[in-house]
């Protein structure tokens, strides 16, 4: 196997993160933290990891954002939609974000013994 294919990648990582988030949301702390954690793991490193957390929730942000605006047809109001729904996004992420540090640091833990 190649280095390449042993480590995680972004999409998987958001996929899964976001997947588990959606399936142990009755889980107040621990569900995000587990999701987190399966997240971090798959991504292989805390670099991927980070990225899995905030892309969705900045792209979230752009997506209210760019859709208010259409709708309204003011941008002023698409921005100040767009600013409240990454708030929110961030927000959210405590949990995720613990979760997805201790697992990216656990996969390079674990690449690092298999070489």
């Amino acid at each position: 196997m190649t280095d390449v294919s042993r480590r995680g990648h972004l999409m998987s990582a958001m996929n899964w993160m976001g997947c588990l988030s959606l399936l142990l949301f009755w889980l107040p702390v621990v569900g995000p933290l587990i999701a987190g954690l399966v997240g971090g793991h798959k991504a292989g490193d805390i670099r991927t990891a980070l990225l899995a957390v905030f892309v969705p929730a900045v792209g979230l942000g752009i997506l209210i954002g760019v859709g208010v605006g259409w709708l309204t047809h003011l941008a002023i109001w698409g921005l100040i939609a767009g600013l409240g729904g990454l708030v929110i996004g961030v927000l959210n992420i405590g949990p995720l974000l613990l979760g997805a540090i201790a697992g990216g640091a656990a996969a390079e833990f674990h690449h690092r013994l298999r070489e």
